[in-house]
């Protein structure tokens, strides 16, 4: 019997890069699971809660419960969005009825990465991807889920792939969401500097599991007049 998974598209799918979702729903096929997907979903709250309003999250936050309430899993392509599901039992300290249905959820919702290696123990999808690519941690999955080995697992069995490390480690882009709005010059810096561990890999590409992550390097690069190409993780394990 096949797993079944809701898919959660995230907004930054849904609006700007909706081959992401593609993508992310040919893997986990591929990787035997039934995808469904609820077109009443709309954003996990992240925005609202990162720039304090917290009633805005939470009314967000509850369509969302309710809207995966019954779900087996909930996998989504970014580590991000997982992370804030995760921060539900914070937003609905004051709330036990909601309280309990996100304490409930947040243990069948997943970022894609680690929803294949720790739930069904699959790193090998068939891909194939020639080119030499650094993978890029993203604050959230790293430091909110722990998760590092998983992605880097999934690119090693990619044929024709050579993952490589960028050389300034797991430092940040500089996205962060509204921060990204809000300070713009500080941003911009960070993403140069993240970049800047590239030099001298002669990479053909970076991955990372979030697009906003991806969205920031990918817009840092065109505005520097690079070619280099920016996939993320689940349009290289769906190649």
């Amino acid at each position: 019997m096949s797993t079944k998974v809701a898919l959660f598209a995230t907004c930054l799918a849904d609006q700007f890069w909706p081959e992401v979702a593609t993508a992310t729903v040919k893997v986990l096929e591929r990787a035997g699971c039934t995808v469904t997907f609820d077109a009443r979903q709309t954003c996990c709250g992240q925005p609202a809660f990162n720039s304090g309003y917290r009633d805005d999250a939470k009314a967000v936050a509850r369509h969302w419960l309710d809207v995966f309430a019954g779900a087996e899993h909930v996998v989504m392509p970014s580590g991000s969005c997982a992370a804030m599901v995760h921060r539900y039992e914070q937003l609905f300290a004051d709330e036990p009825g909601q309280l309990a249905r996100a304490h409930e959820l947040i243990g069948r919702t997943h970022e894609l990465a680690g929803f294949l290696v720790r739930v069904l123990g699959v790193t090998d999808l068939g891909a194939r991807f020639p080119g030499k690519v650094a993978f890029h941690d993203s604050c959230h999955g790293l430091r909110e889920l722990g998760q590092r080995e998983e992605p880097r697992a999934l690119l090693r069995q990619v044929t024709g792939l050579e993952l490589v490390e960028f050389t300034n480690g797991a430092t940040c882009c500089g996205f962060g969401g509204t921060f990204a709005v809000k300070f713009p010059e500080l941003s911009t810096a960070m993403a140069d500097h993240r970049l800047a561990g590239t030099a001298g890999l002669a990479i053909d590409a970076i991955t990372a599991v979030d697009a906003s992550c991806l969205m920031q390097l990918r817009g840092r690069l065109q505005r520097t007049g690079s070619n280099l190409r920016v996939l993320h993780l689940a349009e290289i394990l769906a190649s």
